[in-house]
């Protein structure tokens, strides 16, 4: 019981970083097969704070051509290397799912609860991903909290990016990396 196949998967769970994901990414059925599963968060008075966005294809690029442009908007100085950087961003992984945080105010679900939920998304999707053989990593940088960009991809006022989903398969083996111990997390709340 204490090394159950489902333990097993989440201990397993990695992140691919986008530059080494490549093409086939899930198909269609395959992507909606993912969002079952990462659909299934904590969800505080169902509300169902988020919303999915899917870059793909040559939107990827042109995506790529807006960044390049508006890194130079933000930072006239900024190196040629570094707009490069921005342009090709969405363009290794050959599907990036953008979860997307839509809380509505209530009495009951603070909007911090809700961006949890929309953050929960991002995780179970990584998890999907991976339990379907393909690699994913979660992203944010500037690009997520920049008004702009946010504008660009049509999202609403009071709405926010939690994470950029890059999906593809792994071009390498990625090694696992050193986990911090839950023994020296844990401590006992004694009154």
């Amino acid at each position: 019981m204490l090394d159950s196949p489902a333990l097993q998967a989440l201990d397993a769970r990695r992140s691919v970083p986008a530059l080494q994901l490549g093409a086939p990414g899930p198909d269609p059925a395959t992507l909606q097969r993912m969002l079952t599963s990462a659909v299934r968060v904590p969800d505080h008075g169902k509300r169902v704070p988020y919303r999915f966005l899917r870059i793909a294809g040559d939107a990827r690029l042109q995506l790529g051509e807006f960044l390049a442009r508006r890194s130079r908007e933000r930072d006239p100085t900024a190196s040629d290397a570094q707009v490069e950087k921005d342009r090709l961003r969405f363009s290794h992984a050959p599907l990036i799912i953008t979860v997307i945080a839509a809380p509505t105010p209530s009495p009951k679900v603070p909007e911090l609860e809700q961006l949890m939920t929309a953050g929960c998304v991002c995780f179970a999707l990584l998890q999907a991903a991976q339990a379907l053989g393909f690699g994913a990593q979660w992203l944010t940088a500037w690009m997520a909290f920049d008004p702009a960009v946010h504008a660009h991809l049509g999202l609403a006022e009071h709405e926010q990016i939690v994470g950029f989903i890059h999906i593809g398969t792994p071009k390498t083996a990625v090694p696992e990396r050193e986990r911090p111990d839950p023994a020296a997390l844990l401590q006992d709340w004694v009154g």
